[in-house]
């Protein structure tokens, strides 16, 4: 079985290279024929089509070099590599490219040779345009041909297709209607497209009509008989995605997006990033700028170490530090799957850089030793924490072993060992905690201020932000999941309010923020915007399902959660803020009241002496450590 199979595979690649070949000899046969049309042409237009007897000679050897000439032209400018029949811009400014090289040359002979036995110069300037406008008419013509007729099969009858609108006809719109086209087997058929610019509409973009603006969609999808609208303008505002996808509900029109330019990041526009309009795209921020080449130049050739790498903010972290060229990327993840989830990413994304999976917990100390022993971190980033409220609530101990002991572990090994930066990934609950998660992290920003006293030579610091958008336990994920079940949504407060950013915005300014880490002990704060009422996110998650609230959807109220706040409070009132040179990064200056608290000693001494502690206890011996933390109490 497995000898028929290689032969199978042999015949496969034999058969691909003979048509290979094919393809070239094809393509070579036509420019031939076509070229030597378009020089006999140019003769017969410069002469009337009386060529004199005398001429004869020069034509036949002009033929002879200018033939091999231009084909060779061709050739160098990758005409031979594309199919006859697919024909772009940039394949039309090579052929022209390619037939002015070829002309200045052959003026260049008939200039050396004088004349003799060349044709007239006037036939080969009338050659060229003849010869250019052709090839480039050609292959037009074959592309259309294809796209018109040989691409739309007949199961994709024109009255099975979705009738389309895009709103935008900008690039992004531009390029999605290629494509659309170039695939009939997606069924869609784009009837016009919608812009807001009344210069534009009226007129046509690839034979589409631009037939309106936004305000016009109830009207045009009633007249047009439109079934599906896609929004494709990627640098639109929120309240302008808003303003839309609250007009398609209402119609009640199917609708799909591409995504924001910061999602997009550096890929092509295309059919594949369709998706549906999700929160993010309601609650999205400007795009932040970052300072590109000084983050190159802080990861570029490091070896960089990310705990929690397999987390929301961990495996994104991994992503854009692996943009940045690191010389070696080390991956500690205690959960398995995730680990090998992102592993596997990074390994097709970035095939040449040496990544290091490590299976570890941030608790486990000789291992995490064995780890800084062997690779010595450069940079590390501290993205491993336990993070849900109610879970920690009733297990406090394990939120201490992993948010505070790990920390202690990780920044005591980086000093140890010689790391240049330490980052911490905090969050706005460390600030007036009143539970045990936001507690522990309090608790984990002070055991890095004392490693800073101790070990002035590793710059360690902390980069507080709130809630990111669509990261694994957060409300989005289960919003959707009530939403698909019937409802209700569940909601603990009308009044509940929450900062909210998206994951690769919150790791790019993590990253900015250990730019920005100079002196150590800084505390960065991220500028979170407004704060959202968790009900209007509700509400809007309902409607992008396409229901309606309280009539479809019911939204319940359920009461606060032990250690939940109606608010989260970036910054405490002891601390002073302060400007950095990146404006969506804020510096915190504490109290010494706040930070000149000696913990680790009472840290690892609990650890060791801990023996099945009860919750109360755990708490109590937190409140004692971190003097803001407010107890929860029933």
């Amino acid at each position: 079985m497995e000898f028929l199979t290689k032969v199978g595979q042999h015949n496969m690649r034999h058969l691909t290279h003979i048509h290979k070949i094919s393809r070239h000899l094809l393509l070579i046969c036509t420019y031939v024929l076509f070229i030597s049309l378009c020089l006999w042409a140019s003769v017969l237009l410069r002469f009337d089509f009386m060529i004199p007897a005398e001429q004869w000679a020069g034509f036949k050897v002009t033929m002879l070099w200018l033939l091999p000439l231009k084909q060779g032209a061709l050739l160098i400018f990758g005409q031979f590599r594309t199919m006859l029949t697919f024909f772009s811009l940039s394949d039309a400014k090579r052929v022209i490219v390619a037939m002015g090289i070829s002309t200045f040359i052959a003026m260049l002979v008939w200039y050396i040779c004088r004349g003799y036995l060349i044709v007239p110069r006037g036939v080969i300037l009338t050659d060229f345009v003849i010869s250019t406008t052709g090839l480039v008419s050609l292959r037009t013509g074959m592309r259309i041909y294809r796209e018109q007729f040989v691409m739309v099969a007949p199961t994709s009858n024109m009255r099975q297709r979705k009738r389309v609108a895009i709103i935008g006809a900008g690039s992004a719109g531009s390029i999605l209607l290629r494509e659309i086209q170039s695939k009939p087997g997606l069924g869609l058929d784009v009837i016009c497209f919608i812009d807001d610019d009344k210069s534009k509409v009226g007129g046509t973009l690839h034979g589409r009509k631009i037939e309106g603006g936004r305000t016009d969609l109830p009207q045009l999808i009633e007249k047009l008989n439109i079934s599906r609208v896609i929004i494709a303008m990627p640098t639109a505002t929120p309240l302008v995605i808003r303003e839309t996808v609250e007009m398609l509900n209402i119609a009640g029109i199917e609708h799909d997006i591409l995504p924001s330019v910061t999602q997009i990041l550096h890929k092509h526009v295309s059919v594949s990033h369709l998706r549906h309009v999700e929160p993010e795209d309601l609650l999205g921020r400007k795009p932040v700028a970052l300072d590109e080449v000084g983050i190159r130049e802080l990861l570029g050739g490091k070896t960089v170490l990310v705990t929690g790498g397999g987390g929301s903010i961990g495996s994104e972290l991994c992503r854009q530090v692996a943009s940045h060229h690191p010389a070696r990327l080390l991956l500690v993840e205690r959960s398995e799957p995730s680990l090998f989830l992102i592993e596997q990413e990074l390994r097709a994304s970035y095939p040449a850089l040496k990544i290091n999976s490590l299976a570890s917990s941030v608790t486990q100390q000789k291992r995490m030793k064995e780890i800084f022993k062997r690779y010595r971190p450069d940079i590390v980033f501290h993205a491993a924490a336990h993070k849900h409220v109610p879970l920690m609530e009733s297990q406090p101990i394990e939120a201490v072993l992993n948010n505070a002991f790990g920390t202690f572990i990780v920044a005591h090994l980086a000093a140890e060992f010689g790391a240049e930066k330490f980052v911490l990934v905090s969050t706005d609950k460390a600030v007036n905690p009143t539970n045990v998660m936001g507690a522990t992290k309090r608790l984990a920003e002070l055991v890095i201020a004392e490693i800073q006293q101790l070990n002035p030579r590793t710059s360690f610091s902390a980069v507080r932000f709130g809630n990111v958008l669509g990261s694994s336990g957060s409300v989005i994920p289960i919003f959707r999941n009530q939403i698909s079940a019937g409802g209700p949504i569940k909601v603990t407060h009308p009044d509940i309010t929450r900062y909210f950013m998206s994951i690769p915005e919150a790791v790019g300014l993590v990253l900015q923020s250990a730019l920005q880490a100079r002196e150590g002990g800084e505390v960065f704060v991220l500028d979170m915007g407004e704060p959202v009422k968790i009900v209007d996110l509700a509400r809007q998650m309902i409607e992008l399902s396409g229901f309606k609230p309280e009539k479809d959807i019911k939204i319940e109220f359920t009461g606060l959660r032990p250690g939940e706040k109606l608010f989260e409070e970036p910054i405490h009132e002891k601390e002073n803020v302060g400007r950095t040179s990146h404006p969506k990064i804020l510096i915190l200056r504490e109290d010494e009241s706040l930070t000149k608290v000696a913990v680790i000693d009472d840290l690892k001494r609990f650890i060791e002496e801990m023996d099945a502690p009860e919750p109360d206890m755990v708490k109590s011996w937190l409140a004692a450590r971190v003097r803001e933390y407010q107890v929860w109490k029933d």
